[in-house]
């Protein structure tokens, strides 16, 4: 009761677990087991690796509370069905301590498929009727420890959020895989990525010298149609200055000139010639 005391005075608003590591460096022996039970209660506490990794909760491996020990190891990497299948070589669990792994096996099962069918979970958690395994889920989204929802009609959670749980030493070469696999994928993404930006460029170059060429034959053009527009004014004027028009008209087709060798000549003559 002294050590449920000290616990409650020193709790920790931001990370349930300091409280129990800060514990841990000064107690030994029944005292740390009986810490680790006092957490594995505690209402918010669902990751325990710092818990694992003080000197004083590892000396009890391999010593009289290594069962207690064993318990942790299974709350923090292992699941309900871990604990049935060496029950007669861990401590009691108390209804907390049972309905918290129990939640914990449904976050390591959110971890491996978005949608769980009621069937596994019911085997996984050892519940026989689907109300009490509604419950129990509905208990671990308001612990805020999985968020989804369920569907009834189709009989399974989905789920959109999990917690993560500690992991072992040994799973550290295959997250360091997965990583690498990741980056590998990235790399090989961005390399096509920038395939794409050359491919691109070089047809925006082409677009853009299609368009220069384009733009430089309409000037070419305009150009043309005003010199040609230029001498027919000029034709004009002359038939005014030489009195063959009293006033500005059109020219007929007898009257249209064309250009040969830097001269105009009527179109007529120059059929003649």
């Amino acid at each position: 009761m002294a050590l449920e005391k000290i616990i409650m005075e020193k709790q920790s608003p931001n990370n349930p677990l300091d409280q129990f590591v800060l514990l841990a460096k000064g107690v030994k022996g029944a005292a740390a087991a009986e810490l680790i039970k006092q957490t594995l209660d505690a209402p918010g506490v669902y990751v325990f690796g710092e818990l694992l990794d003080m000197p004083s909760i590892k000396e009890l491996e391999n010593g009289h509370f290594s069962n207690v020990y064993q318990l942790l190891q299974i709350f923090a990497h292992g699941t309900y069905k871990s604990f049935l299948e060496n029950k007669d070589k861990l401590p009691h669990l108390s209804d907390l301590q049972q309905k918290k792994l129990q939640h914990l096996t449904i976050v390591s099962l959110a971890t491996k498929m978005n949608c769980i069918p009621y069937s596994v979970l019911l085997n996984e958690v050892d519940i026989k009727n689907v109300r009490d395994l509604e419950d129990l889920i509905i208990d671990a989204i308001y612990a805020d420890i999985i968020r989804g929802k369920l569907d009834q009609k189709n009989s399974y959670l989905e789920v959109d959020f999990a917690i993560g749980r500690d992991f072992k030493e040994d799973d550290l070469m295959n997250i360091t895989e997965t990583l690498k696999e990741w980056c590998e994928s990235c790399e090989s993404v961005l390399s096509e990525v920038d395939s794409e930006i050359v491919k691109a460029n070089a047809e925006k170059s082409k677009y853009i010298k299609h368009k220069t060429h384009l733009e430089n034959e309409v000037t070419e053009l305009k150009k043309n149609f005003k010199s040609q527009n230029d001498e027919v004014e000029d034709l004009v004027q002359i038939e005014r200055l030489t009195g063959n028009m009293d006033k500005p008209k059109k020219l007929s087709k007898q009257q249209k000139m064309c250009k040969s060798g830097g001269k105009f000549w009527p179109r007529a003559d120059f059929m003649r010639k």
